[in-house]
């Protein structure tokens, strides 16, 4: 059985041994970041453990609890020496791997010191605490790829920022809008997450410390005075209270990680739907080879942004059994907390995954403007559809200019023409050729609103995270 943060799952007794996507050597990497790997091995989980043991040793040491001889002896641990093996088979066999690990501690102290190892803790206080440590090098981690992902991305908006394309609702070409304000607009939410990592933080990165039933009876009264102590040594903070089977913190989590990936999923079915052929708006990158088939040789498939969108929507899916795990009974569960072990894990490497992915399309789009031009001819300008009725409102009822410009709209697409063509030769009898700009209204990068000055809202957001 694997550690409660290691995203390996091993297949029951009555299949045949199979890996899973994330711990396969063929498609784990597709779906993770190696360096988030690292945080999740069974010897980083080990490290965690025998940090929080040993922190709490010094802590008991301070305050008086334990011998201070006894306490550095216990400091001197070493997480290298302890038998994995000797874990796993303690852990198959009680369902957790603290009995063992604090077996192999104490052998390791030596006689004195063995009976101080653990004073006072209940296993989910030494394997929460750890849990969090390992989060907190996560969430490390995530903050370097988002500020990254958010560098190239404001890049890119600035570099696009007039740089016109047809904005599309429910699927149909809209309104003009910017290329540079279509990558703010992945790039605002990325921001608001990065806020959200620093406010949900502090109720995240706490210890969990309560001994038994969470009264802290062992410790007379000092047990406050201990949990407190840890929290110091491991550079964390202290709840107001110990939360066994309190998971809302770690559920809101859970949650930012879909969240996140969310959005960076939505980046990814833009550029998706931008990329098909009948568009070709943009491409993942121009690197030879990638998203290429096995038998058509015209195919560049978006593959980075198709595991993007694979990584969300699981995440997603994954979120809702963490809800169901938030309900816990009495001071301790049954089972909630082994649903965390199975889904977490899982959450984080493929945030990192995603990440990974997201990073690498930040640096490496490659736009065609000229493509995103000519699907706006070829559909014969009705983009500007808008701008025209807003443009004859000034000399006619709005209803009489909706009219005319709707029976513009169907001249056009039969007839294959320009709109704004259309518009003039339907309104030549009409009082409003000097009152109109025909030739400004029949440029797209005219009817772009606050695009400029929206953009530079969010770069200028952008710039807190950027630092």
């Amino acid at each position: 059985m694997k550690t409660p943060l290691t995203a390996e799952i091993s297949p029951g007794p009555s299949f045949p041994k199979m890996p899973t996507a994330l711990n396969s050597k063929i498609f784990g990497p597709l779906f993770s970041d190696s360096e988030i790997n690292e945080l999740l091995t069974d010897e980083a989980y080990v490290r965690a453990l025998v940090e929080v043991e040993t922190a709490l040793a010094r802590a008991e040491a301070r305050l008086g609890v334990i011998p201070s001889g006894s306490a550095e002896h216990i400091c001197r641990a070493q997480s290298n020496k302890i038998d994995i093996a000797a874990l796993a088979k303690g852990t198959a066999r009680s369902g957790f791997p603290i009995i063992a690990l604090v077996q192999e501690l104490r052998k390791a102290v030596g006689t004195e010191a063995a009976p101080y190892v653990h004073w006072g803790a209940t296993t989910q206080d030494i394997m929460d605490t750890a849990c969090v440590l390992q989060l907190r090098s996560a969430i490390k981690l995530y903050k370097e790829r988002l500020v990254e992902i958010a560098r190239h991305l404001s890049e890119l908006a600035n570099r696009h920022r007039v740089t016109v394309l047809a904005g599309r609702t429910h699927g149909q070409q809209a309104l003009p809008v910017s290329f540079g304000l279509k990558v703010a607009a992945w790039l605002a939410p990325l921001i608001r997450h990065a806020e959200r990592l620093d406010e949900i933080s502090p109720r995240l990165l706490v210890v969990q410390f309560g001994g038994a039933a969470g009264t802290l009876a062992a410790l007379d009264d000092k047990g406050l005075a201990v949990m407190h102590g840890l929290a110091d040594e491991l550079g964390l903070g202290a709840p107001i209270m110990p939360w066994h089977a309190q998971r809302d913190n770690l559920i809101e989590f859970a949650g930012w990680l879909s969240l996140l990936t969310g959005s960076l999923g939505k980046m990814a079915q833009d550029i998706i739907l931008l990329a098909q052929t009948e568009v070709g708006e943009v491409l993942e990158s121009a690197e030879e080879g990638r998203g290429g088939s096995s038998t058509m040789p015209q195919k560049s498939n978006p593959i980075t942004s198709e595991l993007i969108l694979a990584a969300a929507r699981t995440n997603a899916s994954l979120l809702s059994a963490l809800h169901q795990a938030q309900i816990q009974e009495h001071e301790r569960a049954t089972h909630g907390w082994q649903v965390e072990w199975l889904t977490l894990p899982q959450m984080i490497v493929l945030t990192g995954g995603a990440l990974k992915h997201a990073l690498y399309l930040a640096k490496n789009l490659q736009v065609d403007e000229g493509k995103m031009r000519e699907n706006i001819t070829r559909a014969d300008d009705v983009i500007l559809a808008e701008a025209a009725v807003f443009a004859l409102a000034k000399t006619m009822p709005r209803a009489k200019a909706d009219e005319l410009v709707k029976k513009a709209c169907g001249i056009a697409v039969s007839e294959g023409k320009p709109l704004i063509e259309v518009v003039r030769n339907l309104t030549a009898s009409m009082i409003v050729d000097d009152t109109v700009d025909w030739q400004a209204l029949a440029a797209p990068e005219n009817y772009l609103g606050e695009t400029q000055r929206i953009i530079d809202r969010v770069l200028k957001s952008a710039s807190s995270l950027l630092g």
